[in-house]
């Protein structure tokens, strides 16, 4: 059976599902159709703490799908800008698993992670799906993953 690591930008995939669709994602729906893939070994959901309520039952809902929940604070700066970027993390879990499984899924439209993609892909011979809203997904994230799975009312509640 195919290993496969998932690892979810969460902000990522709330704002750009919010933005085209007006909508959020299913989180549950996605699980359950990558699990007819293969076994799914490692799942990260990588978000930022602002800890409120809503927040924290989202939180717990991931968890109780599978997901294990990394959180890093939110961090408000003097000039009213946030700071709540979880890229380095994400990158750093990838490359760690990446030499032990089949199959890395990235949810995120961010293009930064292109070279990353196309260096685990090299490294690794492991290949790469990306799932992400097509019209605010980054072309060279597209290009570098193996699978473009477009986020469709499908994938959504």
């Amino acid at each position: 059976m195919k290993k496969i690591a998932v690892f979810v930008d969460v902000q990522n995939i709330y704002y750009t599902c919010r933005q085209a669709y007006r909508r959020q994602f299913n989180y549950r729906r996605f699980w359950q159709q990558l699990s007819e893939q293969g076994e799914i070994v490692v799942a990260n959901a990588y978000a930022i703490n602002r800890g409120d309520e809503q927040q924290q039952k989202f939180q717990s809902a991931l968890k109780h799908i599978g997901f294990n929940v990394k959180l890093k604070p939110y961090i408000q700066r003097s000039d009213g800008s946030a700071k709540g970027d979880w890229d380095v993390g994400i990158t750093l879990d990838v490359m760690d698993v990446a030499k032990s499984v089949d199959t890395v899924v990235l949810l995120s439209g961010d293009g930064d992670f292109d070279l990353l993609l196309t260096k685990v892909r090299q490294d690794h011979q492991v290949s790469c799906q990306v799932y992400g809203v097509p019209q605010l997904t980054a072309a060279s994230l597209v290009n570098a993953a193996d699978d473009f799975v477009a986020i469709t009312p499908a994938l959504l509640q």
